[in-house]
């Protein structure tokens, strides 16, 4: 199949801070534990009231490990390809699905129960790529619709591209959908203060976080809340420690910043570079950082280690951190 052209955008991306170009934390993260799992790209992680993980694989399966990852059980396929995912506090799953928008899975029967579908119009466009969601103890969903243009096989092409077409939406416990922000670089990650006093949401093209006040004096405002990564930021969840945690996908690219306020015909070459060039850009790393409500990093995890890379989702629990990934085939653990 021929891959979408693309129109990029000239930009100039803030100079890489100098932690871009370490390729392990002081001191660098622990060896991760590999849980090997029977598919490929469990991209997110979530663990239920009992200890057990969640996560969905590429071929559409939503899978449940116990028993420290010895036991694993298929409890819903959900006809797309999952992507975020998180407890809804009724004893199902909330899945962003790429394919099929937002879902709430039932992980006891198998039931796939559509809440947004990827034809809803939400602030009058139909959804493009669900991506990553969190949820208030309301039962009000913050998700993100990354990009308008590509589909999640096509990622990249958005990326180089720049045109910001990305969202972050709610819905409320009515089933009502609005649009809190518009125009974000791939919208990604998603995560709700401790005290849900804000949402915050991942641009992973302009290597930065922002958020929107939901209470106080300032609510409806957006803001940037962390700017210029270190590295490509990805999912976000909220720590038992009331921090951010951010999965950092790889790091900075230099070709990348060079190439973004130049013609735009230096983007079109790259992107016409046959596939298994381009995933050379995705440089090989495990990398987790967490940031508090001020947006500075305050925990920084990273190793250039072999054995785990691409790390897309991040979950604290119980002393550890639960990592997905998209190109990986099975959930890294870590020792806090």
């Amino acid at each position: 199949m021929a891959r979408p052209s693309i129109q990029p955008v000239v930009w100039q991306p803030p100079a890489a801070p100098e932690r871009a170009r370490r390729s392990d934390s002081a001191p660098p993260m622990p060896t991760p534990r590999v849980l090997a799992i029977n598919g490929v790209g469990p991209e997110d992680v979530v663990v239920d009231e009992q200890g057990r993980l969640l996560t969905g694989v590429a071929d559409g399966r939503v899978l449940r490990l116990s028993d420290q990852g010895r036991r694993i059980e298929q409890v819903a396929d959900t006809g797309g390809r999952p992507l975020g995912v998180e407890l809804l506090g009724d004893g199902r799953l909330l899945v962003c699905d790429a394919l099929r928008g937002l879902l709430a899975v039932d992980p006891e029967g198998g039931s796939v129960q559509p809440l947004v579908t990827a034809q809803a119009m939400a602030g009058g466009r139909p959804l493009g790529l669900c991506n990553n969601s969190a949820v208030a103890r309301d039962g009000t969903v913050f998700f993100t619709d990354s990009t308008q243009r590509f589909g999640l096989e096509h990622f990249m092409a958005d990326l180089l591209e720049h045109s910001g077409t990305g969202r972050l939406l709610r819905r409320d416990v009515s089933g009502e959908v609005t649009e809190l922000l518009d125009g974000l670089q791939f919208a990604n990650g998603v995560a709700l203060a401790a005290d849900e006093s804000y949402v915050a949401v991942a641009e992973t093209g302009s290597y930065q976080v922002r958020r929107v006040w939901l209470t106080g004096p300032d609510t409806g405002r957006s803001e940037v809340l962390a700017d210029n990564l270190p590295g490509i930021p990805d999912n976000m969840s909220t720590g038992e420690d009331g921090l951010i945690w951010i999965a950092l996908a790889t790091p900075r690219n230099a070709v990348l910043d060079w190439s973004a306020p130049r013609h735009p015909v230096v983007r079109k070459a790259t992107w016409a570079l046959p596939p298994a060039m381009l995933t050379k850009f995705e440089v090989r790393t495990t990398w987790v950082v967490a940031i508090d409500d001020t947006g500075a990093i305050v925990r920084d995890l990273q190793t250039s280690a072999p054995g785990y890379h691409m790390v897309t989702g991040v979950r604290q629990h119980d002393g550890q951190l639960y990592l997905g990934s998209l190109r990986e085939q099975g959930i890294a653990v870590i020792d806090l």
